[in-house]
C-alpha cells in the first residue's frame, strides 16, 4: 500500500529534501502540491514532477492523499494542521508547530483524538552523529553527564531570509527558527528534559521589525545538566558543533547542526581519543521511513507532536526570558493554561 503525500506549501525545504525523501520510500508518492499562488503551485509541480497543483487547502485535502507535509510560514501551521486532521490525513509539520505551545497542544491533542499520526519535522535527531552521541551517553561512555554546549549560529542565505527576518506575525526570528531545533536535539541526545532557561537575544544587523537574529541561551535540565547554546543568522564563518561533557569523558562533535549527513564525533576519555562510527543516511529519508512505519502501526515518528510542543515551549520561554531579563521555567503543559 502506497502512502500518497500532499505538500502544503511549495517550499524550498520540500524541494531540497522532502520530495526526495518521500520518493526514497518504497511506498512513498508525492501526489499533489498546494500554494496560495496558483502560478507558483503549477510551476513547482512542473519542476518537481508532481501531477496535481492546487491553490487552496480544501482542494488539496479533497485529493486522494493519505498524509500532508506542512512547510508554510509558521502562523499558518495551526489552521492547516487542524484542517488536515479533520480530513483524516496524517500530518508531518515543520517546526515550530504553531506560534504558541497552547496552539501546538490543540493540534497534537486533536490528532491523538482522531487516531492520526502526527510528527514534527525535527530533522537533527535523525542524524547518525546525534544518535551515536545519544547511544554513547546511554551506555555510560562519558559517565554522568554534567554539561553541554551547542554551536548553531550560521549565516541565513539570502533566498531564505524573507519573512524569517521581517515578519513577527509570521513567527520570524532566530529563536523560533533555530532555538527550537537546539531544544529538541539537546532533549534527544541527553534523554532529558529542560526545566529552565535564561536567554539573551540580539539584532546584529540582519533582522528588522523588532525581531532577533542572534541568541545565547543557558539551560538547566531535570538531571542537573547545564547547557549553553548559540543560535544566529549572521555568522558566516562560525561552523557548528555540539559538545557533551561528563564525569568520565567528553563527546566533541563538529559540523553536525546541519541538514546534511556529515560531521564527526570524537570521544575523549582517560583511554585517549576515539572517533565514533555512525551511518550517514539522509536525515529526511530516515525520518520518512519512521513516519511511514508509524502509519502502519509500527512505532512512532522520529519526533512526535509532543516533542514539537516541548521545543516550542522551550523557545517561548527563551523569548520571555530575553524580554524580562529573568530565568523562565519550561513546562510544555503550561500551554494548556494560557
Amino acid at each position: 500500500m502506497s502512502v500518497r503525500w500532499g505538500l502544503i506549501g511549495a517550499s524550498t525545504i520540500a524541494k531540497q529534501f522532502m520530495i526526495n525523501a518521500i520518493r526514497a520510500q518504497a511506498d512513498g508518492e508525492v501526489a499533489a502540491v498546494m500554494s496560495s499562488s496558483a502560478e507558483r503551485a503549477e510551476a513547482y509541480a512542473r519542476e518537481n514532477n508532481i501531477s496535481v497543483a492546487v491553490s487552496t487547502l480544501d482542494a488539496l485535502l479533497s485529493e486522494d492523499i493519505d498524509a500532508v507535509y506542512i512547510s508554510t510560514t509558521n502562523e499558518l501551521h495551526l489552521e492547516q494542521g487542524l484542517a488536515a486532521i479533520k480530513a483524516g490525513k496524517h500530518v508531518l509539520c515543520e517546526k515550530p508547530l504553531a506560534l504558541t505551545s497552547a496552539n501546538a497542544l490543540k493540534m497534537v491533542t486533536a490528532a491523538k483524538a482522531a487516531g492520526i499520526v502526527f510528527g514534527t519535522n525535527h530533522h537533527l535527531r535523525n542524524a547518525g552523529t546525534h544518535r551515536a552521541m545519544r547511544e554513547a551517553i546511554a551506555s555510560g561512555r562519558i559517565g554522568k553527564p554534567i554539561a553541554a554546549r551547542v554551536f548553531h549560529s550560521v549565516f541565513l542565505p539570502e533566498n531564505l531570509q524573507g519573512w524569517r527576518i521581517t515578519k513577527p506575525e509570521a513567527g520570524g526570528g532566530v529563536v523560533l527558527d533555530i532555538t527550537v531545533h537546539d531544544a529538541d536535539t539537546l532533549r534527544f541526545v541527553l534523554g532529558d528534559d529542560p526545566v529552565e532557561i535564561s536567554a539573551f537575544t540580539q539584532s546584529a544587523g540582519m533582522a528588522g521589525s523588532g525581531l532577533e537574529d542572534g541568541a545565547m541561551c543557558l539551560w538547566r535540565f531535570k538531571s542537573g545538566v547545564i547547557a549553553q547554546s548559540h543560535e544566529g543568522f549572521t555568522t558566516k564563518f562560525a561552523g557548528t558543533g555540539f559538545e557533551l561533557h561528563g564525569s568520565e569523558g567528553s563527546l566533541i562533535a563538529t559540523n553536525v547542526m546541519t541538514q546534511k549527513p556529515i560531521g564527526s564525533v570524537l570521544l575523549r576519555t582517560a583511554d585517549g581519543e576515539e572517533e565514533l562510527n555512525f551511518d550517514r543516511e539522509d536525515l529526511y529519508t530516515r525520518s520518512l521511513r519512521q513516519f511511514h512505519a508509524a502509519i502502519r502501526g509500527e512505532g512512532q515518528p522520529a519526533a512526535t507532536g509532543d516533542d514539537g510542543i516541548w521545543s516550542l515551549a522551550s523557545a517561548e520561554a527563551a523569548l520571555q526570558s530575553a524580554k524580562t531579563g529573568k530565568a523562565v521555567a519550561i513546562d510544555p503543559q503550561l500551554g494548556s493554561l494560557a
